[in-house]
């Protein structure tokens, strides 16, 4: 799902970050961490973060845009370099339909390849002179390491309980996009207040956004997902849809039996027994409910042509199609 298109202005601005981010991974002393991170950058992706960072920044008046759009580079290289790790961690083969860095150049070249990434995301922080917004990011980072920590670590845990999911998506996604939206109000001048609540929108969006991803692990075709269906599962990644379907002692004690040894056929059979046993449904009440918390805190803005499209965004999560 596309989004810039909501926006023309930010339409300019996506393609600006663009070009920036292919130069940013560009680095002829270091060919083949540029390869594979320019591998990853043409799978494409939504670039919902520097959207976010764009978006609210324009609900004041930055000195400095093209700050902005440095911000912007940077929350984009974390979410890359993330990404990056969470494929060799996974041992996935394929992102967005592509072939992973992982699968291409080995574990030793997709491990520098995120480390780089990372140290570029500091080198575009560096152009920006406002410690809130370093101290923002910084804490972010952080947390988004503790959560894939905290991933590897309940791995075929089926007794985990759904606040450890919960509080983990949350390090690994939501905060992330929290900041995207935290930062372009810092960047704007808006008054303190406003930061937090643009923080707090981006936290929600995250949330939902995180619970619909994992809804459509389910739902989705592979030629969507760009990988198989059940896929997290098949991994030992324990999702909202799989806890709610875990209510059922029978069906949790076929889930429990999933190891990284599990038959397609067996998946797909699981995939099938999830799918109707009311879970789906159920995870999308949730990700609706942090929706309409993310859309509350918008109608407390007032209302102006720089605030359509975060609400149009909200609506549109909130039917994206499997």
């Amino acid at each position: 799902m596309k989004f810039n298109f909501l926006y023309p202005v930010v339409q300019k601005d996506i393609e600006a970050i663009e070009v920036e981010l292919k130069q940013a991974v560009s680095n002829a002393d270091a060919e083949t961490t540029s390869a594979s991170a320019l591998h990853l950058l043409e799978a494409g992706g939504k670039r919902i973060r520097p959207m976010f960072v764009c978006l609210t920044a324009r609900l004041g008046e930055p000195k400095d845009f093209s700050l902005v759009r440095d911000a912007a580079v940077a929350i984009e290289l974390i979410h890359m370099a993330s990404i990056v790790h969470d494929d060799v961690v996974d041992d996935a083969e394929l992102r967005r339909g592509r072939q992973t860095i992982k699968a291409i150049w080995g574990n030793h070249i997709a491990m520098y390849t995120g480390d780089f990434l990372f140290a570029k995301s500091l080198e575009y922080m560096t152009k920006i002179d406002n410690i809130k917004a370093h101290q923002m990011l910084s804490a972010v980072t952080v947390e988004l390491a503790v959560g894939e920590i905290e991933q590897i670590k309940d791995k075929f845990n089926f007794n985990q309980s759904v606040r450890s999911y919960l509080r983990r998506i949350k390090r690994k996604t939501a905060l992330l996009i929290a900041a995207s939206s935290g930062l372009g109000g810092i960047l704007a001048d808006l008054p303190d207040k406003m930061d937090d609540q643009l923080y707090l929108f981006g936290y929600y969006v995250g949330m939902a956004f995180q619970i619909t991803d994992d809804i459509l692990d389910f739902m989705a075709t592979e030629r969507v997902l760009g990988k198989p269906a059940g896929e997290d599962l098949r991994q030992g990644n324990i999702t909202l849809p799989v806890f709610f379907a875990m209510r059922d002692p029978l069906l949790k004690k076929r889930i429990s039996r999933v190891t990284e040894d599990s038959t397609d056929e067996e998946i797909t059979h699981l995939v099938d027994a999830i799918k109707a046993s009311g879970a789906i449904e159920e995870s999308e009440q949730v990700a609706t409910a942090y929706l309409k918390k993310a859309m509350a805190i918008l109608d407390t803005f007032p209302s102006s042509k720089e605030i359509k499209p975060l609400k149009q965004i909200v609506k549109m999560l909130d039917k994206r199609e499997y």
